[in-house]
């Protein structure tokens, strides 16, 4: 079935809200798999957030999180696809900040939690740049999960379940790096 974008990202939150997972790359790589998520695609910059949120909550995070998901697919359909490449910021690092701005319920006029989740975006990003390209939303969400869960401990005090990471999606992407993944298995 060929999916829309709104479609591809009401059917990740809808599978968020199934899951008791305390597991973001668990809740990751059940939804990831599924018809509706591709190799690559801006569906990303919804499902990588929403991992870390339904996560959080599971974990005795405080969210509403039917709320929290929709105002996360509100904020990531307005991402567009490849800005990566196109604009210098991954998609899976905004979604997953965005997600933190949720749960800290900030916004451009906060004043006290404003700057928080750039400390957390700007080390991901860094992160990415030192593995480098091209691109790959599995590999960038990988990586940007594995931060968060660090950030979210320190932060909040709330532990996220993360197992080493091996990636089975490299016969999807024609553009994998191999060797040069941290998450090659």
């Amino acid at each position: 079935m060929d999916y829309s974008l709104q479609q591809r990202t009401e059917l990740i939150i809808a599978e968020c809200m199934k899951t008791s997972s305390t597991n973001p790359y668990e809740i990751f790589n059940i939804i990831a798999h599924k018809d509706f998520v591709s190799t690559h695609g801006p569906e990303h910059h919804v499902l990588d957030g929403a991992c870390i949120l339904t996560a959080f909550y599971n974990a005795g995070g405080v969210v509403e999180l039917d709320a929290a998901l929709q105002k996360l697919m509100s904020e990531g359909l307005k991402m567009p696809g490849a800005v990566c490449g196109l604009w210098g910021v991954c998609g899976a690092v905004m979604s997953i900040g965005a997600a933190l701005a949720i749960i800290d319920g900030s916004g451009p006029l906060s004043t006290e939690d404003w700057g928080s989740h750039m400390e957390y975006t700007s080390q991901a990003l860094t992160r990415l740049a030192k593995i480098g390209g091209p691109r790959c939303c599995k590999r960038d969400a990988f990586s940007s999960m594995e931060l968060a869960i660090g950030y979210i401990k320190k932060r909040y005090g709330i532990t996220l379940d993360m197992p080493h990471i091996k990636c089975d999606f490299a016969s999807k992407n024609a553009e994998c790096i191999g060797e040069r993944c941290p998450y090659n298995i």
